[in-house]
């Protein structure tokens, strides 16, 4: 075993071995992979293996559709059967919801070309003859969906791996990790250690463990995970082709040909916890004892929609265990707390994404960014917040609910409160309807009577109307809005100036007080994150951005050293802040403060130092509602004073409390972008608008990146939709994200974000296009049904923005 390598693998899974397999084939051949046991220990070998292409994330689902295709070529490229059977799928819909769902995932697959379309009765009664049709509303079917054999694919990734010149050790346990000062590791075995660029922990139900070696605690949890093959079934031998899997997740379980039976999985409200301390570490090809009781109603599920089932003996139990994160997606990408340390853990349908999986983590190693934007799997969507008590709520959540569609602004309630501020309570009493924002309770919008929830839907909820009086409010009075959950740093000494102009592409403010907004370019030249930045002092800065991104952010602040006696800081813990935004905002404030507000005294994106109802803040005349507004931000000691105030004076003057469901509908009215929906890494600066915030004339993070970019055409360009008014009043619901574009019958883009702006009375829709002009029509799939919409040439809300700057 050789002792120098480019990059360590840890985990001989589907996963390890893809990503292994993925590297050697994008040009790094000098790698390795260390298994502890044999190929396929673990969760591997005992996999169900269905494969399909279709996911509610748009890339997870081109992610999908590029493995589904892999195994063809994997199997021609190494001679190793992959055991693939393209059976195809039937997916069935029982309720409206369900019908919704698959109509959208029909539609997005025509944008992004896969094979998923509806079919009747008759043809689905062709393709599986043993199925009962009643109470079905709605069937799609899927070509190639499927199963593979498990240890098959794992085989053919790591001969496909060795071919190219990478090593397989197999039984090699590692027993540490230690970084050394350079940012390279030394990967301790009993075999010898191994010096190398990068660690990969992909050691499914050991990924806890091993990254424990790190210091890094993984916000993971194993569970108990049946299924059942049955004795043959004449009527199944009898076929002369191959049954298709169904996917009836109304009916909670999933279920295929098996031999000459059937095989039956279900993930069962009463599930099981596993290895709650710590996998055992000599655990290997075990299974747990069988426990059928349990998935007992959705194996009769099973039975009234095949009825043979019912009529079978059971052959063989498979109780095995999975390892899961708190959503149930993988923690991917780089751990931003070290160098050169990637994380691959919690994959549930490992060999739908397998490949799709190994090539982003390739790419990410290799070049230093994916070519998709995968943030819904980046391990920095979670922070320490996300505990053992956490992941195990969530956990238990994401299991009984696997099956459970997950609705457009969905909040589910598992595992919360985590992390709240001082004003939590006072928001609870006053009505609030919270959602989840980084670990942060965060108010969603407020209710009339306190303790009220969401409802959960594709269509309008009960909370639009209320959303609706919130949005009329603020832009005929003012509202103030809780925005603590920005993400805020500080910069500050000598080098400040300079150390964020090497960052960020905009040229920082050279003024006391006054702003700036700036893209964070991404390492192929996209818009990796948006900011304001507010210069508060001689070397002091402001900086606010997403709060959802802010660890994932800190791997491109790190990027840049800091000069010598410079810092930078997070504040976002220990600083909080409103928005009073509307056109008695100046009002409320003057009401309030000794400052005057009047725009000779206060212009537009400008700061001070203020005193506010007896409260030390910082006030920046800036507002993500397109209005009249400032931010204001206290210390979180002073959180409850300062909105008790600002409340009771907006109260006087027709205002009060405003919620991020209304923020985002105030913003699309006014066609700003925000960071996870319009700006990713996927667009370039000219297709989101900011090519004018890229100074080309200094130097700053990926400006090469950038500039190659700039000199293209841009490939789709940030459009603001209008739907058509009579279809969305009609089908009672508006575009929310995701939905595909059509111009006469062909894709041209999809929607970013969506949502009806109430006070211009238009149900609109961010998105992005290719080939289409102001003015011009398109259908956008709302509900997976077209309706017609028109590109907007300019924002219905105060197009010239003369609001926010009087």
């Amino acid at each position: 075993m050789k002792t120098e390598t480019q990059v360590v693998v840890i985990g001989g899974g589907v996963i390890g071995c893809s990503i292994l397999y993925h590297l050697a084939k994008l040009g790094m051949t000098d790698v390795m992979l260390l298994e502890r046991n044999e190929l396929t220990s673990g969760s591997t070998w005992h996999a169900a293996a269905n494969i399909h292409g279709l996911h509610d994330n748009s890339n997870v689902s081109r992610i999908q559709d590029y493995t589904m295709r892999l195994y063809d070529e994997l199997e021609e490229e190494t001679g190793q059967s992959c055991g693939v059977f393209r059976t195809g799928t039937i997916y069935t819909a029982l309720t409206e919801e369900r019908e919704h769902q698959l109509r959208l995932q029909a539609a997005k697959a025509k944008l992004y070309n896969m094979d998923f379309y509806e079919i009747d009765a008759t043809k689905a009664l062709e393709l599986n003859p043993l199925l009962n049709l009643d109470g079905v509303r709605c069937i799609m079917f899927e070509p190639n969906g499927g199963n593979v054999d498990p240890s098959g694919v794992t085989n053919a990734y790591a001969v496909g791996a060795r071919q190219r010149g990478a090593e397989i050790h197999r039984f090699t346990p590692v027993t540490a990790t230690v970084q050394k000062e350079d940012g390279s590791w030394i990967v301790e075995t009993p075999k010898g250690n191994i010096h190398t660029q990068w660690v990969v922990n992909a050691a499914g139900l050991w990924a806890r463990e091993v990254a424990a070696l790190a210091g890094v605690t993984l916000p993971l949890q194993p569970t108990e995970h049946q299924y059942f093959v049955t004795d043959t079934i004449d009527k199944v031998a009898q076929m002369d082709k191959r049954l298709p899997v169904l996917s009836d997740r109304d009916g909670e379980y999933y279920l295929r040909q098996e031999g000459n039976g059937l095989l039956v999985g279900a993930y069962e409200t009463d599930m099981r916890m596993w290895a709650e301390e710590g996998t055992p570490l000599d655990f290997a090809h075990e299974l747990f004892a069988d426990d059928l009781e349990r998935i007992e109603d959705n194996v009769m599920n099973a039975v009234e929609r095949m009825p043979v089932v019912g009529e079978a003996g059971i052959k063989r139990v498979i109780n095995g265990p999975m390892i899961w994160s708190p959503d149930s997606n993988v923690l991917f990408g780089p751990v931003p707390e070290l160098e050169n340390y990637f994380c691959c853990a919690g994959i549930i349908p490992g060999f739908s994404q397998s490949g799709g999986m190994g090539l982003m983590a390739a790419q990410w190693i290799i070049e230093g960014e994916t070519e998709y934007d995968m943030f819904v799997w980046d391990v920095a969507r979670f922070g320490d917040w996300a505990d053992k008590a956490f992941t195990k709520a969530r956990v238990e959540n994401q299991y009984a609910k696997r099956f459970a569609i997950h609705f457009p602004n969905e909040e589910r309630e598992a595992g919360r409160p985590v992390r709240t501020r001082p004003v939590y309570e006072m928001q609870k009493e006053m009505g609030a309807v919270f959602g989840l924002n980084f670990g942060w309770e965060h108010p969603q919008w407020f209710a009339d009577e306190p303790g009220t929830k969401d409802t959960d839907g594709f269509t309008r909820q009960n909370w639009w109307g209320p959303v609706g009086a919130e949005c009329r409010m603020l832009r005929e009075h003012v509202g103030v809005i809780d925005i603590s959950n920005f993400a805020k740093y500080i910069c500050k000494g000598p080098g400040a100036e300079a150390y964020l102009n090497a960052v960020f592409a905009n040229r920082m403010p050279k003024a006391i007080g006054r702003s700036c907004l700036t893209p964070l370019i991404g390492v192929r030249g996209g818009i990796a994150g948006d900011f304001t930045v507010t210069r508060t002092g001689e070397q002091e800065f402001w900086i606010m951005g997403s709060s959802i991104a802010e660890r994932y952010h800190s791997r491109f602040f790190k990027a840049v050293p800091l000069p010598d006696g410079t810092t930078f800081e997070s504040k976002t813990t220990e600083i909080c802040g409103f928005n009073v935004a509307g056109p008695k905002s100046r009002d409320l404030l003057r009401g309030l403060c000794q400052t005057s507000f009047a725009t000779e005294d206060f212009p537009f994106m400008r700061s001070q130092k203020i005193q506010i109802s007896g409260v030390d803040a910082l006030a920046l005349r800036v507002s993500f509602t397109g209005d009249l507004g400032w931010e204001i931000h206290c210390a979180e000691a002073d959180q409850i004073a300062l909105y008790a105030a600002l409340l009771d004076t907006a109260r006087t003057i027709g205002g009060g409390p405003v919620g991020a469901r209304a923020l985002m509908s105030l913003r699309i009215e006014k066609g700003y972008g925000s960071w996870s929906r319009e700006y990713s890494p996927e667009y370039w600066p000219q297709e989101v608008g900011m090519e004018r915030l890229c100074k080309m004339d200094k130097e700053f993070l990926n400006k090469e990146a950038a500039a190659a970019n700039m000199a293209k055409p841009p490939r789709e360009t940030m459009v603001l939709l209008a739907l058509d008014e009579d279809q969305t009043r009609a089908s009672n619901a508006d575009a929310t994200g995701g939905e595909p574009i059509f111009k006469n019958g062909k894709p041209v883009g999809k929607v970013s974000s969506g949502t009806y702006g109430y006070t211009v009375g238009m149900s609109l829709a961010l998105g992005y296009v290719n080939g289409v002009a102001p003015d011009e029509e398109v259908e956008v799939y709302v509900l997976g049904k077209p309706h017609k919409a028109r590109v907007l040439h300019q924002p219905p809300f105060d197009p010239q923005g003369t609001r926010q700057r009087v």
